[in-house]
């Protein structure tokens, strides 16, 4: 697995905005769609091509598309779809399923309750798209979802990440052998007592789309 900490200015200065408990949900949300795209500029370098051959006004020009199947992009319920907009923004051809996820507060385990997705996932690269890799309980289960399903490359965008998720995430998918990246605007400080990343920016799906 790695793990990749964008390091740009414009990066850090809307994580830096997120942060800051004055910012509204809409402002929230649109500046998680504009740094997911900064992120997703990162996280698809991988995406697979295919060569093509177009005519341009002057002469013929060697080019490339992407290659058939196309991405899947998965966003985890609910605080993903937060982030679904400014990936589809960058990869607008890619393919969009849904994986609900939720963790429980007390034991910080992860359960799947709803999930609409292509059955046979063989030769897809997915793009996860996940706020916050806290204890990497969620994000773990979801990458052996997609896993079992037949996936064989995938990218998880993480707003923030904390050292112990990362960790989590690093042995429980010890001996998975397909490629696995989380690219990430900041490694954080650490989680507190309730599970929360630290400094973090609080609960994503909350400063989303309100407390319900």
């Amino acid at each position: 697995m790695q793990i990749f900490v964008i390091d740009h200015p414009l990066v850090a200065h809307k994580v830096t905005a997120l942060r800051d408990e004055r910012t509204d949900s809409p402002t929230f949300r649109r500046l998680t769609e504009e740094l997911v795209t900064l992120l997703a500029y990162e996280a698809t370098r991988e995406v697979r091509t295919e060569t093509v051959h177009v005519t341009t006004p002057v002469a013929r020009a060697d080019g490339v598309k992407l290659a058939s199947p196309k991405p899947l992009v998965v966003p985890i319920l609910r605080a993903g779809l937060g982030m679904l907009e400014g990936m589809v923004r960058l990869l607008p051809t890619a393919e969009v399923g849904f994986l609900g996820m939720l963790r429980d507060e007390e034991t910080l385990l992860a359960s799947t309750y709803a999930e609409r997705l292509p059955q046979d996932l063989s030769g897809r690269q997915c793009y996860l798209l996940d706020p916050m890799l806290a204890t990497g309980g969620t994000l773990s289960d979801a990458i052996r979802f997609l896993v079992d399903r037949g996936a064989d490359h995938i990218t998880a965008i993480c707003l923030l990440v904390a050292p112990e998720g990362c960790a989590r995430l690093e042995r429980e998918l010890e001996g998975l052998h397909i490629p696995v990246t989380v690219v990430t605007a900041a490694m954080d400080e650490k989680l507190n007592e309730k599970g929360y990343i630290v400094p973090g920016l609080g609960d994503a799906g909350d400063r989303l789309y309100g407390v319900v």
